[in-house]
């Protein structure tokens, strides 16, 4: 090799060697700020919720805004109204801040509270075991039993003791907890599992149902405003579940605060007129 051409080389090498070391530099800037940002938004996840509510103002409340007499958006003024719209008011008056909803449901709930996309749930979640075994719950403020919604002209279903004859055909929303309950406890009736878009109050007025399941509070719904509709109620109360609010676990004063809370608004009178402006008194937990 030339003198010329062997200095080329060398030449060449070195630059190569400062552009490898640019590049190695740059990745290695890259994931310091990378790791920082991980590091921080860890951080920012663990930091006690009740300390950052007060420092920030703002209450972060899950809702399901299509739960009727709990967290219900009228679809005609987009105005939130129910009983957990009124109390997540009360708690954020109590902490001094401002309530910022999150659109949740209950197929997204534990994903929602455990990522810290709200501070709390607040939309009478039932305490299911697939539930509880992932969220922390307070106390029951309301307990629901499964009842039926019927056609006022309906002559096949007049009462509770109607709903498991032949013939019958009795509605569920998939996903919901009637839909096990009744499976296991329809033994003549047919049962109709009713998935989107498809709605348990269309098969009703349509007749393709006789009665479907729902919880209490979302019976008012049709209730209050189809004049057409008739409330089942069983003799005893059916499958009662207790309806809680529920945070991430972990935090120890910040579940102590919900929970204290919920203690404070039955004492005070404040869960009692929440409910009554709701038309709920009749599943309120003292």
């Amino acid at each position: 090799m030339l003198p010329d051409q062997n200095l080329c080389l060398r030449k060449g090498i070195a630059s190569m060697k400062k552009q490898l070391n640019l590049v190695t530099e740059y990745v290695l800037r890259l994931a310091l700020i990378l790791g920082g940002l991980l590091i921080s938004a860890g951080l920012a996840s663990a930091e006690p919720v009740l300390e950052r509510v007060k420092l920030s103002g703002v209450l972060k409340v899950c809702i399901w805004p299509d739960y009727y007499g709990i967290s219900f958006r009228s679809p005609r003024t987009g105005i939130l109204q129910g009983i957990d719209i009124d109390l997540s008011a009360e708690l954020a008056r109590e902490l001094k801040a401002r309530v910022s909803y999150i659109d949740s449901s209950f197929a997204t709930l534990i994903e929602d509270v455990n990522q810290g996309r709200c501070d709390v749930a607040m939309f009478a979640i039932g305490l299911l075991p697939s539930r509880t075994k992932h969220l922390r719950f307070t106390r029951p403020y309301l307990q629901s039993s499964i009842y039926g919604l019927a056609a006022k002209g309906n002559q096949v279903v007049r009462g509770w003791s109607d709903l498991d004859k032949p013939g019958v055909v009795v509605a569920v929303q998939a996903g919901t907890f009637m839909e096990p309950v009744m499976v296991d406890y329809l033994k003549h009736a047919q049962l109709m599992v009713v998935r989107p878009p498809a709605t348990r109050e269309r098969e009703l007025e349509s007749g393709r149902a006789d009665v479907f399941m729902t919880d209490y509070p979302y019976s008012r719904r049709l209730l209050d405003n189809a004049d057409w509709a008739i409330l089942i109620s069983p003799p005893s109360p059916f499958h009662p579940l207790p309806y809680a609010y529920a945070v991430r676990p972990g935090d120890d004063a910040w579940f102590s605060y919900v929970d204290g809370f919920v203690s404070r608004i039955k004492e005070d009178g404040r869960l009692d007129a929440a409910a009554k402006r709701h038309g709920l008194t009749e599943i309120v937990v003292r």
